[in-house]
């Protein structure tokens, strides 16, 4: 089964981030960020690579204010690793692929 990027809100993010059974990395954007667009074909990688261990995901930081607001999100792209409901990791910025799988292995 192919993985795929998931489109989270600010009304499902309890059910499909914090309630998740696998750990979640969930990305920050938004459609005038150059480096959030620059990511995602990474993330699309790392959706289908993991699929089964971590949930990939992504949160546009235009249309939910609040999510990113209760996390400090102040430049994006943001990607949190979220295990068990806690924030496990976070990585700012459009980082190599090598820096997210180091962080994605630390969660599962």
């Amino acid at each position: 089964m192919a993985g795929k990027v998931l489109e989270i809100s600010d009304t499902d993010f309890e059910t499909q981030v914090l309630k998740s059974q696998l750990p979640v990395l969930l990305d920050f954007w938004a459609p005038w960020c150059g480096p959030c667009k620059a990511i995602a074909p990474v993330l699309e990688e790392l959706a289908n690579e993991y699929a089964g261990k971590i949930v990939v995901a992504k949160m546009n930081v235009d249309d939910n204010p609040r999510t990113p607001a209760q996390f400090n999100v102040r430049g994006i792209p943001n990607l949190v690793i979220f295990k068990g409901g806690q924030v496990l990791d976070q990585v700012v910025g459009a980082v190599p692929k090598d820096q997210l799988i180091t962080a994605i292995k630390k969660a599962i």
